[in-house]
C-alpha cells in the first residue's frame, strides 16, 4: 500500500505514521520540513499544500491508495484536495473531531450517527462544514472518503481542559501546590485516548473498501471523570492536585476564550461507543489507561528543559478566574 500524509509528524499522527513504517505501508508525508519529528523509514515531501503549483509539480509522478489529511480544518482545504487528487487516489480520509457531536447531547452514548451540531465553537462548526462538503463530493462525484472524529488523543500533549496541551503550565502549578480549575462538580465522564491506541484502530482504515463513505470514532473505552483526569496528572508527578471546582459558565463568563473547548466540548460528559470501528477492525483494543499513559508524556515533556513552557498569560488568567469566583 502506498499512502500520502499531510502532516503526520503532530500528536496523532505521528503515532499512525511509525505504526504505518511497522506495517510496511510505502508511507510518504507532506508537510513544510518545520517539526523535529522524525519517523524513519518514511519518504518525504517537503511542501506546503497551500502552495498549490508547486504541489502538483512534486506528486505529478504519483498515485495513492490513500491519502489522509491531518491539517485540513476548512470547506476551502476540502475542495483544494479534492481538485488535487481526486484523480490521483483510491481513498482521501479526513480527520474531523468528536466536538462536532451535538452540545449538549440528547443521549449520553455517542455513535457515529449522533447529530452534528455545536453552537459554541467555530473550530468544531468548521469540521462540520467540511464533512458535509465531502459528503457532497462522495455523493455527487463518487470522491472515496471516509470521515475519522478523533476525542481528546495524546501523546506529547497534556490533556486537560486549562493550563495543558502544549503548554507545562498545569504540571507547574500542581508541582507548587497553587490551585487548578476542575470545571463543573469533576464528576462529568470524559474518554481519552492514547495515540498509539488510536493508531491501531486508524491503521485498520487505511485502504479498507469498506470504509468507503463512512464515519468513524476511535477512542478509549475507559471512562473517567474530570476529578480523576487531574489526580492522575498529579500523581504523575508525585503530588496531590489543590483542586478548586467551578461551573463551566462561569469560567467563560469570565474568560470568553475558554467557550469552544468547554461548553463546545469537555464540559459535557462524553462516552463513546467504538462497536462501529470495531466491527470493521475487529483487533482494534484501546490498551494504555490513563493513568499510565500520561506518566510517559509527562517525561516526555520533562526530557527537555524546552518543551517545560510556563505560559505567564495562562497562569494569570487561573489565578483571575480563580479570584472572580472566590469573591
Amino acid at each position: 500500500m502506498k499512502a500520502l500524509f499531510i502532516g503526520g509528524t503532530g500528536n496523532i499522527s505521528a503515532s499512525v505514521s511509525r505504526l504505518c513504517v511497522e506495517k510496511g505501508i510505502e508511507l510518504y508525508l507532506l508537510n513544510r520540513g518545520i517539526s523535529q519529528v522524525v519517523i524513519p523509514g518514511a519518504n518525504i515531501i517537503t511542501g506546503d499544500i497551500n502552495d498549490t503549483e508547486s504541489i502538483k509539480e512534486k506528486l505529478k509522478d504519483h498515485k495513492w491508495d490513500v491519502v489522509v489529511n491531518w491539517i485540513a480544518f476548512t470547506e476551502d482545504d476540502i475542495i483544494h484536495d479534492f481538485n488535487l487528487f481526486k484523480d490521483k487516489s483510491t481513498q482521501y480520509i479526513f480527520i474531523s473531531s468528536a466536538s462536532a457531536y451535538q452540545k449538549p447531547l440528547q443521549n449520553p452514548i455517542i455513535t457515529e450517527s449522533t447529530l452534528l451540531e455545536n453552537p459554541f465553537w467555530e473550530y468544531s462548526r468548521n469540521k462540520i462544514v467540511c464533512e458535509r462538503k465531502l459528503n457532497e463530493l462522495y455523493q455527487q462525484s463518487n470522491f472515496p472518503i471516509t470521515i475519522v472524529r478523533p476525542s481528546l488523543t495524546y501523546d506529547t500533549v497534556i490533556p486537560v481542559a486549562i493550563g495543558g496541551w502544549t503548554e507545562y503550565t498545569i504540571i507547574d502549578r500542581i508541582k507548587k501546590g497553587k490551585k487548578i480549575i476542575v470545571h463543573g462538580d469533576g464528576t462529568s465522564l470524559w474518554t481519552i485516548t492514547h495515540a498509539k491506541d488510536f493508531a491501531k484502530g486508524f491503521i485498520g482504515l487505511l485502504g479498507n473498501i469498506k470504509a468507503i463513505g463512512e464515519a468513524y470514532h476511535i477512542t478509549s473505552d475507559e471512562i473517567l471523570t474530570w476529578d480523576q483526569i487531574y489526580t492522575y496528572v498529579a500523581n504523575a508527578v508525585d503530588a496531590e492536585p489543590n483542586i478548586i471546582h467551578i461551573a463551566s459558565d462561569f469560567i467563560c463568563t469570565i474568560e470568553e476564550s475558554l467557550t469552544g473547548t468547554l461548553k463546545g466540548d469537555k464540559a459535557i460528559s462524553a462516552i463513546f461507543d467504538n462497536s462501529k470501528i470495531k466491527s470493521i477492525v475487529p483487533e482494534f483494543r484501546a490498551l494504555i489507561p490513563f493513568k499510565e499513559g500520561i506518566k510517559e508524556t509527562i517525561k516526555w515533556f520533562e526530557a527537555d528543559t524546552k518543551r517545560m513552557v510556563v505560559d505567564n498569560e495562562t497562569d494569570q488568567m487561573i489565578d483571575r478566574i480563580i479570584s472572580a469566583y472566590e469573591r
